[in-house]
């Protein structure tokens, strides 16, 4: 059986970190599990992280495959803010990642991303 790629939100990973929520997601051979590098930014630069923390954040990812910003990615970002002004830059960023990559995104924060057209949302 084929695996489903996966591009998980920032908030994806924050919930597993600190809850443990999603783990059957994370432990599962049934997923390929995607990040954008704004994700990377975003767990390792959050204010009081603790060198433990990092470590297993960083140890988590290693699980994971990054995705890095590219001319494609970069151009479809661009057009994302023009389009929709109101999207913030980390959304429009990781929405262009999947747009880009043809990867359907899963995330807790749906109503950040309904409204671009053609960005499959996992779970729906």
């Amino acid at each position: 059986m084929a695996k489903i790629p996966l591009l998980l939100d920032t908030d994806i990973f924050i919930d597993y970190f600190n809850t443990g929520r999603f783990h059957a997601l994370f432990n599962s051979s049934r997923f390929t599990i995607y990040y954008s590098i704004i994700t990377r930014k975003e767990l390792l630069t959050k204010p009081g992280l603790r060198d433990n923390e990092r470590a297993s954040i960083l140890a988590e990812l290693t699980r994971c495959r990054l995705i890095t910003l590219t001319d494609p990615i970069a151009a479809r970002y661009s057009d994302l803010r023009h389009r929709y002004p109101s999207l913030e830059q980390s959304d429009a960023l990781i929405a262009a990642t999947a747009l880009v990559k043809r990867l359907p995104l899963m995330t807790r924060n749906k109503r950040h991303y309904r409204m671009i057209e053609d960005l499959p949302l996992f779970g729906e």
